[in-house]
C-alpha cells in the first residue's frame, strides 16, 4: 500500500516538472523574461527527476530507503522556502498553496509511514515478515533477510560448539 501512495504521490512532481520544462512559464500563465524562464525550466527539470527518483524508490523501498529519505528532506526544504516566501510575499495562486500542501503534508506523512512500516517489521516475527500476504513483501522481506543471516550465524556457532 505505501509503494502505491508513494508512486500516486510522484505523479505531482512528474507531471508538473515535466509541463513546466517543456512549457515553461506558460504552464503557469506567466510572463517571463528568457532569464527567469530558463530558471524555472530548469527548476522544473530537477522537480521532475525528483518524482522519478521517487517512483523508482517505490519499486524496492528496502534497498532503496535512504534515497527516498533524502528525496522526502529536499521535498520538505523547498516547501519550506515556499512558505517563508508565503509569509513574506503574500499568497500565490492555490496551485502553488496545493504543492506546498504537499510538500509540508503530505510528503512527511509518506515519511512517517516509513518509519511506521520499518518500525513494526523490526518488532515483527521473522515468518510475517517475509511477506504472507498480509503485509505483502518489500520492506518486510529486507528485514527477514537479516533475521535469517543472524539464525545461521547462530546454528553455525552451536553446530561448532557441539
Amino acid at each position: 500500500m505505501l509503494p502505491i501512495a508513494i508512486r500516486l504521490a510522484a505523479l505531482v512532481p512528474i507531471v508538473a516538472g515535466g509541463g513546466g520544462a517543456l512549457f515553461g512559464p506558460a504552464l503557469l500563465g506567466e510572463a517571463a523574461g528568457p532569464a527567469t524562464a530558463s530558471h524555472l525550466r530548469y527548476l522544473s527539470g530537477l522537480l521532475l527527476g525528483l518524482g522519478l527518483l521517487a517512483w523508482w524508490c517505490a519499486g524496492a523501498l528496502a534497498q532503496r530507503r535512504v534515497v527516498f529519505e533524502a528525496l522526502c528532506a529536499m521535498v520538505v526544504l523547498g516547501g519550506t522556502a515556499r512558505l517563508v516566501g508565503l509569509l513574506a510575499d503574500g499568497a500565490p495562486p492555490w496551485p502553488h498553496l496545493a504543492a506546498l500542501g504537499m510538500e509540508l503534508v503530505v510528503v512527511p506523512a509518506l515519511w512517517v509511514a516509513l518509519q511506521a512500516r520499518w518500525a513494526c517489521a523490526a518488532t515483527m516475527p521473522a515468518a510475517r515478515m517475509a511477506g504472507d500476504g498480509a503485509h505483502g513483501a518489500g520492506l518486510d522481506a529486507a528485514g527477514s533477510l537479516g533475521q535469517k543471516a543472524e539464525r545461521r550465524r547462530g546454528d553455525a556457532a552451536g553446530r561448532e560448539r557441539a
